[in-house]
């Protein structure tokens, strides 16, 4: 259902055997739950273009900023300007069975941060790489990590649905490595 999967819950790596661990911001399967991380692929920020609105049903790709990845002693990261809105991409894929839906939720460390992430579903039968929402509301800029946890998947089991995402044919079904785009 999760590919990579890490059965436990990482809190440090090993970036290279001469190096000490590295505490990262965790991932992995947790209590109820498990911790996906974002992928270094891309990041992308609203930006204003003057005379423009962003439209759900034709949305304007130039409304979307590329950011450049960061590295330093920490790790990989993108930076969320104050006040602003973003979108990344899960580094995990998923392929969830037709008796499962999966709320997205975000992480406290980044909650504590400023840093809200839109609650999302992935409906049973929703398979692809999740395009992740963030909101930065605080008055500073905000690092997100890449390849460490970002936000947390929790499953609710049921019985199979009538129509699954899949039957439906639905809109976002087989998400790429890469963001994701507003469609109708």
């Amino acid at each position: 259902m999760i590919s990579p999967f890490e059965a436990k819950l990482i809190r440090e790596i090993k970036i290279s055997e001469d190096e000490p661990l590295q505490r990262v911001i965790s991932y992995g399967l947790s209590s109820y739950g498990y911790d996906i991380r974002l992928s270094p692929v891309e990041f992308r920020i609203f930006r204003h273009i003057p005379g423009t609105v962003v439209d759900p049903k034709n949305f304007n790709p130039h409304n979307l900023e590329q950011t450049p990845l960061h590295t330093d002693d920490n790790g990989s990261y993108f930076i969320l300007p104050a006040h602003s809105y973003g979108l990344g991409v899960a580094l995990e894929k998923l392929e969830v069975p037709d008796n499962i839906t999966v709320i997205c939720i975000g992480k406290s460390t980044y909650a504590r941060c400023g840093i809200i992430a839109n609650l999302t579903p992935a409906e049973a039968a929703w398979r692809g790489h999740l395009t992740l929402e963030f909101s930065n509301s605080s008055s500073a800029d905000c690092r997100i990590y890449a390849n460490e946890g970002v936000v947390q998947l929790l499953f609710l089991e049921g019985e199979p649905c009538a129509i699954s995402y899949e039957a439906r044919q639905g809109k976002y079904q087989d998400q790429l490595e890469k963001v994701t785009l507003a469609k109708v």
